[in-house]
């Protein structure tokens, strides 16, 4: 699995990789425009991501608008429903409307908040596919 962790909090990140290095590759970016460059690069390379960990307050891009960049650079590419990319929105915030904006204008794959629960990640990768014990 190749995975992307775009957080500016850097405990915040570095948490996250923790949970995550046991189960492949991660990337990291500081920045919601360095996401999304990130994003780019890694399907020019053709080694694209399998997760994205998106951060939604971010400096110079924020995540939702992050989102909203490689869904249509995903589009463009005519990737579309089962082939996008997963993306988990992460958010100190638990208001309705950045919870709706992420899923319905931008198409999240989910939502959790932070702080981050060890359980409830795994719970959510394994509700998007992934199949955790055989990685």
């Amino acid at each position: 699995m190749r995975v992307l962790i775009a957080e500016d909090d850097f405990v915040t990140r570095k948490s996250l990789e923790r949970l995550m290095q046991q189960y492949g590759e991660c990337d990291e970016a500081t920045t919601g425009k360095e996401a999304v460059d990130c994003f780019r690069m890694a399907w020019e390379e053709k080694k694209p991501y399998d997760l994205i960990l998106l951060d939604i307050m971010m400096p110079d891009l924020d995540g939702q608008d992050a989102l909203q960049q490689i869904r249509d650079y995903e589009r463009s590419r005519g990737i579309v429903g089962f082939g996008e990319t997963k993306v988990i929105m992460v958010s100190a915030l638990d208001d309705p409307r950045n919870v709706v904006r992420a899923f319905y204008s931008g198409g999240a794959s989910s939502y959790l908040v932070k702080p981050i629960r060890e359980q409830k990640l795994y719970e959510e990768l394994e509700k998007l596919g992934f199949n955790l014990k055989s990685i």
